[in-house]
């Protein structure tokens, strides 16, 4: 055998192993042994690709697919230009809060701005300064105005963030703005103009005027139950295009 040290360990082949023998396989199970010492020794970071190569006996290509199958397991992660650590991949908010739209979709939207927005909207009947009511009046009037599919989606998402941050709460905002950055796919942009009949602009238009006066009046309950009724209105369109949908696929 030819021993080959990594911290206090030694690996090696055995007599009886053949270079055909030194393959991905077994290249796995010593990288298993590996990581399980390095584990218990309290190191975090594996050597690199051609240690592992030089250490185990087996080619480079052999210790990438090996790693690969390691990572797949959980039991390792990789970062470009840092190496490769022991253990599951730390969170990272921000690289999932991108990929979001990816595995969401509309109503799964929907579902959580029924359980945010009228809290928010309760909230800020009771905080919101006479300058943030002015300021959702006018983006309101904006709202209405908007001629063409970009400033409807602009200026409705700026109205509902003007609410959002009336209520003063830094944490409600934050998860205003998250979800709020999810239904911004342009996909999604394009099945909410399509359900923007006359009828239901009319209605929006409506129901953004008594949200703020409600809010305005400094009545929560009020808040809360033309803000509900607004986003329920937008829900049951999305319900009924998407059975639409569904019907003529069948």
């Amino acid at each position: 055998m030819r021993p080959i040290q990594i911290g206090s360990n030694w690996y090696g082949m055995s007599g009886t192993d053949k270079p055909s023998q030194r393959n991905s396989s077994m290249a796995l199970e010593r990288l298993r042994i590996i990581v399980d010492q390095l584990t218990a020794e309290g190191e975090e970071q594996l050597p690199t690709e051609r240690e592992l190569s030089e250490t185990i006996g087996v080619g480079r290509r052999a210790v990438r697919r090996a790693l690969e199958v390691l990572e797949t397991e959980g039991k390792i992660w990789r970062r470009q230009g840092a190496g490769t650590f022991i253990g599951s991949e730390p969170a990272q908010p921000e690289k999932q809060i991108l990929s979001l739209h990816e595995n969401s979709n509309m109503l799964e939207v929907m579902e959580v701005r029924l359980q945010i927005e009228p809290v928010l909207a309760r909230l800020a009947a009771l905080r919101a300064a006479p300058s943030d009511i002015a300021a959702m009046s006018d983006l309101a009037d904006r709202v209405g105005k908007a001629e063409d599919m970009d400033s409807r989606e602009l200026w409705d998402s700026a109205l509902h963030r003007a609410i959002a941050r009336a209520a003063r709460n830094t944490l409600f905002l934050a998860l205003f703005d998250v979800v709020d950055r999810v239904r911004q796919d342009t996909a999604w942009r394009h099945v909410r103009e399509a359900l923007r009949t006359d009828d239901a602009l009319t209605l929006y238009r409506a129901q953004h005027v008594d949200i703020i006066a409600a809010i305005a009046n400094r009545d929560p309950i009020a808040a809360e139950k033309t803000m509900r009724a607004h986003l329920l209105a937008l829900q049951e369109r999305l319900l009924f295009q998407s059975a639409s949908e569904a019907a003529n696929a069948d």
